[in-house]
């Protein structure tokens, strides 16, 4: 078995925000409609967190629960942990309607930093980030891809598509320009 590696062997840029890319992360995608019997503690069981409410994430240390949309949402752990986690929700959620995949080769993450973070997502994505509260995921696009992110800490955590992520990339790059600050003057 051969080592995972990050879509870009972990790239970064320093600009008036840091990005870089997040090295292999563990993701799943978990579908099934939150009434579904043994949904919240097959969560709780698989990364530990409470199931989370729309449009909200759930973390705990090292892992998450988001919501992606009514019936969707990414769990992320840490890579060697997916084949357990994923035997866990099988376990959690015998019986039921539902559909438990991992996504982790098929996602690139990426985490902007800074006190200015936010002007590089507000030149990218058609959304009102000083309206985001803590905890919020938002998925939208990024220029013209799609994205899903959220406020974590001094910064933000985006997740695309693996076979965009160069785009992206360059994308977060260039909106993140020395000079090219939106209160710059």
């Amino acid at each position: 078995m051969s080592d995972p590696v990050s879509a870009l062997g972990g790239g970064s840029f320093d600009g008036f925000a840091s990005i870089r890319e997040v090295g292999p992360l563990g993701m799943i995608t978990l579908r099934a409609k939150p009434e579904v019997k043994g949904l919240a503690a097959a969560v709780k069981a698989a990364v530990g967190t409470g199931l989370p409410a729309v449009r909200r994430i759930e973390v705990q240390g090292t892992k998450a629960a988001a919501w992606m949309s009514p019936d969707e949402y990414l769990l992320i752990l840490p890579l060697a942990e997916v084949g357990k986690a994923l035997a866990l929700l099988d376990k959690g959620l015998k019986g039921n309607h539902y559909l438990a995949v991992d996504v982790s080769d098929a996602r690139a993450v990426f985490r902007i930093e800074g006190a200015k973070a936010d002007q590089v997502l507000a030149k990218l994505c058609p959304v009102d980030l000083a309206a985001m509260a803590p905890g919020e995921v938002r998925r939208t696009r990024a220029a013209q891809v799609a994205v899903a992110f959220w406020r974590e800490g001094a910064g933000y955590s985006l997740v695309s598509f693996r076979s965009v992520a160069g785009y992206v990339m360059g994308l977060l790059t260039h909106s993140a320009q020395p000079g090219s600050e939106l209160d710059a003057g």
